[in-house]
């Protein structure tokens, strides 16, 4: 009982720690935005990095993030669960090993067919007539297509940490990563490294340079606190590779993983398509938008997922199924409580929000306009985005990858209809919409099939999720409508006082009244949640 206990208190204070260092870099990637959007706005080489750096950022989504959650971390706990004692450390190392082999063999055949057939990968996102960006783009994929290979590497090791509860250097690495881009770009383009070529066009080749230094330096980082765990990795034969029991357990549930995979991220890949024929900026805005959404999901969504992956998994593997479902409900109400305040306030202040982070030189009225117009559905599917990944560790701890899969199928599908749909109608608004509407029914699906887990208590978790939901919307449109009145008047008050002056003072003033309304409400009704954080802050800061 006391090592349990011990064990919830490491992992609410892992928690805290990794919120905190993905705060700082979710921080960091608006900053890192805001430095795109400073020298490129949303013109023609801000659409060509942005389409630039999806291709590789895609297949790291599915070769890397996805596979190491779903498929390398369960198994890798599976053999520290099954040898406590470290008898047969031999045996987990060469899984270890035959794994690093298995993602640097697979990455680096992608890296090199991508490299060359980058002429006719970009043109899926061009019309045939715009000959400059095609050009300028497939030369910043052909830059950063490598990035795969590193990032793909970090993540295994991160993996690795992770499942032992190691989760600050893994949290760290991304800071160090949105700090060469921001860093690469600004003294590359100052310093003039590429004369004779147009100065957005410079800055684009700079960031880019920073994107492969970035991902590299995330991998080495990592590697001196695996090491301090007593693992190491290195390569081995291929034979032994696809021979060995843990690798051909991995990729037996990465297949269907990256089938579903591959349909999810097309989402990204089709509606960038579809943007980048639409018109010129409807690429870059629809990426700042994400950006601002990635800053809420980053800090909370993505933190609370890492952390309890390893232990649903734990749990399940013990069969202790109470402890099970009573932390997966609990993670969705947090979830639950911070997204759809943020998403009422959002939908309200995102004007100001937007021109307080990018407007600056490049970045001007016009792209405020087409940002604001895509963020207002981007935001609307917050809450969903957010608890998917939040669900879905269920069904990974499991080791079911087929029940997300097919929810990832069947949300594609509806993605990619809607977008194709809309996109006619409304461009990149409606492109924003597909994507927020397919976010609702991967979740619907999701809680459907959570009835096919093992001692799931799914109607429980449906139920109180539902009520709990409608109680913060009640809530949130309560707060909201103070801000609704007041929150014009504070804009108008700071007009003329610059942009962030202008800006930041009435989003301070706006979101300090809808926190203390919202956070009163939840106080005056005695909500579970409010309460269980508290207790946690409040009995972490007595131990100081």
């Amino acid at each position: 009982m006391e090592n349990t206990e011990n064990k919830e208190k490491n992992i609410v204070k892992s928690g805290i720690k990794l919120s905190f260092l993905t705060l700082l870099s979710r921080i960091l990637g608006v900053i890192r935005e805001a430095t795109k959007a400073h020298f490129l706005g949303t013109g023609t080489y801000a659409d060509a990095f942005g389409i630039a750096f999806l291709i590789p950022n895609l297949l790291r989504r599915l070769f890397a993030e996805n596979s190491i959650s779903v498929a390398f971390i369960p198994t890798f706990k599976g053999y520290l669960e099954d040898d406590p004692k470290g008898k047969n450390k031999q045996e987990t190392q060469q899984f270890l090993n035959a794994t690093f082999t298995l993602i640097s063999f697979l990455t680096t055949i992608v890296v090199v067919l991508g490299i060359i057939l980058t002429p006719f990968i970009v043109r899926i996102f061009y019309k045939g007539t715009d000959v400059n960006g095609i050009s300028e783009t497939a030369i910043l994929t052909r830059i950063m297509f490598p990035y795969l290979i590193v990032i793909s590497i970090a993540a295994l090791f991160q993996g690795m940490l992770n499942t032992m509860n190691i989760f600050s250097p893994s949290g760290f690495t991304p800071i160090l990563f949105n700090l060469c881009v921001i860093a690469g770009t600004i003294i590359l383009t100052k310093l003039n490294v590429f004369p004779g070529i147009d100065k957005e066009q410079a800055a684009a080749r700079a960031m880019s340079i920073g994107v492969i230094t970035g991902g590299t330096i995330q991998a080495f980082f990592q590697l001196p606190f695996v090491i301090k765990t007593g693992w190491k990795v290195g390569f081995t034969s291929l034979k032994k590779t696809f021979t060995n029991p843990g690798t051909k357990k991995v990729i037996a549930l990465i297949i269907p993983t990256i089938i579903g995979m591959a349909t999810y991220q097309l989402n990204d890949l089709v509606s960038t398509a579809l943007a980048g024929r639409a018109g010129e900026g409807i690429v870059s805005s629809l990426q700042y938008s994400l950006r601002l959404q990635e800053l809420i999901l980053g800090i909370f969504a993505v933190s609370i997922g890492t952390v309890i992956l390893p232990d649903l998994a734990g749990l399940a593997k013990k069969a202790q199924w109470e402890e099970y479902n009573k932390m997966l409900l609990n993670a969705i109400k947090i979830i639950a409580m911070v997204c759809i305040p943020i998403t009422f306030y959002s939908l309200i202040t995102g004007r100001e929000i937007i021109s307080l982070v990018f407007k600056s030189n490049a970045f001007n009225d016009e792209s405020v306009a087409k940002t604001l117009s895509v963020f207002i559905f981007h935001i609307a599917g917050l809450f969903f985005i957010a608890v998917n990944r939040i669900i879905s560790p269920a069904f990974y701890a499991q080791g079911n990858t087929k029940l997300p899969t097919l929810a990832g199928i069947i949300s594609f599908g509806a993605n990619i209809i809607f977008a194709f749909v809309f996109c006619i109608f409304w461009k990149g608004p409606g492109i924003a919409l597909a994507l927020s509407l397919s976010s609702v029914i991967n979740t619907i699906l999701l809680f459907i099939f959570l009835k096919y887990l093992k001692a799931t208590d799914t109607k429980a978790i449906v139920k109180s999720t539902l009520i709990y939901c409608l109680k913060i919307v009640l809530f949130s449109v309560i707060a909201s409508i103070p801000i609704y009145f007041l929150h014009p008047v504070f804009t108008a008050h700071f007009a003329d006082k610059g942009r962030f002056i202008g800006n930041g003072l009435p989003i301070l003033f706006s979101a300090g009244i809808f926190a203390v309304i919202g956070v009163g409400l939840l106080f005056i009704s005695k909500d579970e949640m409010l309460f269980t954080v508290l207790r946690k802050f409040l009995k972490r800061g007595s131990k100081k």
